[in-house]
């Protein structure tokens, strides 16, 4: 695992990301947004790498040609 690796509970991706736990899984159900990983019998987790390479992804299309 590297340095941004670990998993990140719904509150720290609502946190980082800006969205709200509907959309985000919207994006999940769209394939738009990574889906979260089982971590335990009712624990969920995203990967954090995968967030942050798809906030990386969404800032890189908003920027201006």
């Amino acid at each position: 695992m590297g340095m941004l690796d670990g998993y990140m509970r719904l509150p720290e991706v609502i946190d980082k990301t800006g969205l709200g736990r509907s959309s985000i899984y919207r994006g999940m159900a769209s394939r738009t947004f990574p889906s979260h990983y089982k971590l335990g019998s009712r624990a969920v987790g995203w990967l954090r790498s995968e967030v942050i390479d798809w906030l990386t992804t969404r800032q890189r299309a908003n920027r201006p040609n």
